[in-house]
């Protein structure tokens, strides 16, 4: 077994093992809400110990995980000038390929849980700084920031576990051009 010999809580010898591995090791599972964290370690082939050095609890494991997750989407994002629907349709594209590598992941945000407020608020200030560029006022950009992430990441725990009504599949395209063309543009286009 490989020994982790430095965390974030430590110092001592180079770490064997990274978050981007727990996170990769993670994405091995068939879903997240399942796994415990003596077979996490047994993936990492680290001891159970070890792996408490980094996460002491589920709740951290999912921390660390939204922290990676949102580190991989917004290095991904190129904001731009491009206007803020098509800068939102990549940050929307990025969070669905990100979110669905992980299975289980994007039904577990949409339960109630304590979400990791650092990881949330980075991704919450990129997507209000699209819509303040976009001529929206702060306050309706919260309220567009709350729309667009709530209809995210319930659309991708229905992708998580597909239910077909009649013979309907759930397409995200549509969803997504429907959210874009739905949310304000500007302050007037906010009903009052």
């Amino acid at each position: 077994m490989k020994e982790v010999a430095d965390t974030p809580r430590r110092p001592g010898r180079p770490a064997q093992i990274s978050r981007e591995q727990i996170v990769e090791a993670v994405a091995t599972f068939d879903n997240i809400d399942t796994i415990t964290m003596r077979q996490l370690a047994e993936r990492l082939e680290v001891r159970h110990g070890a792996l408490y050095r980094w996460v002491k609890s589920r709740d951290e494991l999912f921390d660390l995980i939204s922290e990676v997750v949102v580190d991989r989407v917004l290095s991904a994002v190129e904001l731009d000038s491009s206007g803020w629907r098509a800068q939102l349709r990549q940050l929307a594209l990025l969070i669905r390929e990100h979110f669905l590598a992980l299975p289980g992941y994007a039904s577990h945000l949409s339960r109630p849980h304590v979400h990791n407020t650092h990881s949330v608020d980075r991704l919450r200030r990129a997507c209000i700084d699209v819509f303040i560029k976009g001529g929206i006022s702060h306050q309706h950009a919260e309220q567009s920031w709350l729309i667009f992430i709530t209809s995210m990441i319930s659309w991708l725990a229905v992708e998580e576990q597909p239910v077909t009504i009649g013979h309907v599949t759930p397409r995200f395209d549509l969803f997504l051009g429907v959210l874009l063309r739905g949310l304000p543009t500007q302050d007037s286009d906010v009903a009052a």
